[in-house]
This record gives structure tokens, C-alpha cells and sequence, in this order.
């Protein structure tokens, strides 16, 4: 006994199976559709047909990323179509890139990168501040993964916030020392921003911190206006005075 398979049964196999497409990347795609790299490397994709014999030279590809649709150059649109990433920046890490049929959006294929990187921490940097006045310390702590572990140190010693009249804020890109009257002899010496990354490891960041003499600011604009309207009034004093000598002479 033989089955028959419908004509339009077997047509409709034969095309579900050839509009099958696939990103194919350098570096190579996971098991879960994210391609592993870090910040200024290169990324390459590549979409074609994955039916096992050449790509349909007829079938118009289409590149988004992150849903936003990515501008191709002629001859790099039909069967087979690349996009290169380089170099990697930090805005690149979460983007998804999909590629599908130009007349048919549910054929479709994505990528996600994953962009690793340490954070921006190396160096040293003078700072200068007179005393009673602010004095902030900022380190720029973005990475990826996140860091684990921020602290401040003083001349070689973790910072005693509530001795020294310090306040740290930390958030994901960045790390604040701040004090909001700077003292001499408490609040200058040699600082010490360290981040720890799980990836890269440990970063850090030196700033040599001297005080001056508090300066005695005058209110410039207040003290000049002030000065225009007793000018303004000693004139018009002058100029009513001037009225009645001159009557005097009549």
C-alpha cells in the first residue's frame, strides 16, 4: 500500500524549507544567539539562504539593528549580505542585529553582542582647590560585566568618611569623593580610586590633591550695581543743585 502526498503539500514543504535564513558571525554565534567580543574588535555578519545549496540570488535581504534598518550598499542586498561592526563601542553591547526576507519579515534571523570591557581607570591627575570650598573625585567606573568592588583611599589608608567629612556616591558609570569644606591638613595627600573588574581585573586612578589659601570672592555683579545707582543719584543731586544756582544768577 503507498500514501500519496497532496502536490500542494509537498510545494509548500519545499518552500517553507528554502526560505530558511541564517546569520553566520566572526566571532562565532553561542548556543543562544549572543556573539562574545570586547570593546574596539571587529564584527562580522553574514546572512544568506541555509538550505544547503546556494543562496536565492532573487530574494532581497534586510538588515536592522536594534529595529532601526540598516543602510546597505548596492550588491549587498540579494541572496547573500554581510554588516561589519568595527570598531566595537560601548553603545554596541545589548544590540541585536536581524537580518530578513525583504518580502516576508517572519523569515528572519538575529544576533545579539555581548561587548565586554574594564573600566577607564589608569594614571594620576593634580587637583588644586582652596579651602572651605568643594572638593569632588570622580572615577569613571563603566564596565562590562560591572565592577564588584569600589573604594577611596588617603595617603595609602581606606578614607574615613565620617572622620574626614566625606560622602560617596556610586552608580554604575561612576564614582564620586566629595567633601563640601575642604580642610587642610584633613583633606590633602595622595587619593587612590580602585574598581575591580570579574574580567579584567584590578583598576586604578591617583589623584594628588593640594590646598590654597581661601580667596575672599566679592559679589562682583551686586557691588556694580550698587555703584550705578549711588553714581545715578549723586548726578541728579548735582544736576537739581546746578538748577538752583543758576536761578540765583537770573
Amino acid at each position: 500500500m503507498t500514501f500519496k502526498i497532496p502536490l500542494f503539500l509537498f510545494l509548500l514543504l519545499c518552500s517553507a524549507q528554502t526560505l530558511s535564513i541564517k546569520i553566520h558571525s566572526v566571532p562565532e554565534v553561542n548556543s543562544i544567539g549572543v556573539i562574545e567580543t570586547e570593546l574596539n574588535e571587529t564584527v562580522s555578519l553574514t546572512c544568506q539562504t541555509d538550505v544547503g545549496h546556494d543562496p536565492l540570488v532573487h530574494e532581497e535581504l534586510v538588515w536592522l539593528r536594534n529595529g532601526d534598518v540598516v543602510r546597505l550598499n548596492e550588491g549587498n542586498k540579494e541572496g547573500r549580505s554581510s554588516v561589519c561592526i568595527t570598531p566595537t563601542i560601548h553603545e554596541d553591547n545589548g544590540a541585536t542585529f536581524t537580518c530578513h526576507l525583504s518580502k516576508n519579515t517572519t523569515v528572519n534571523d538575529s544576533v545579539t553582542l555581548n561587548v565586554t570591557y574594564g573600566p577607564r581607570l589608569s594614571g594620576s591627575e593634580d587637583i588644586v582647590a582652596e579651602e572651605e570650598a568643594l572638593l569632588l573625585l570622580q572615577c569613571n567606573i563603566r564596565a562590562n560585566p560591572p565592577v564588584s568592588y569600589v573604594s577611596w583611599t588617603l595617603n595609602g589608608n581606606e578614607v574615613d568618611l565620617e572622620a574626614s567629612g566625606f560622602t560617596v556616591t556610586t552608580d554604575g558609570f561612576k564614582t564620586q569623593l566629595y567633601a563640601q569644606k575642604a580642610k587642610r591638613g584633613l583633606h590633602d595627600g595622595t587619593y587612590q580610586c580602585l574598581a575591580t573588574s570579574p574580567l579584567y581585573g584590578v583598576h586604578t586612578k591617583l589623584f594628588f590633591v593640594s590646598l590654597t589659601d581661601m580667596t575672599i570672592k566679592f559679589p562682583l555683579i551686586p557691588m556694580i550695581a550698587g555703584l550705578v545707582v549711588v553714581g545715578l543719584t549723586m548726578l541728579l543731586a548735582v544736576i537739581a543743585r546746578w538748577k538752583k544756582i543758576i536761578k540765583c544768577f537770573k
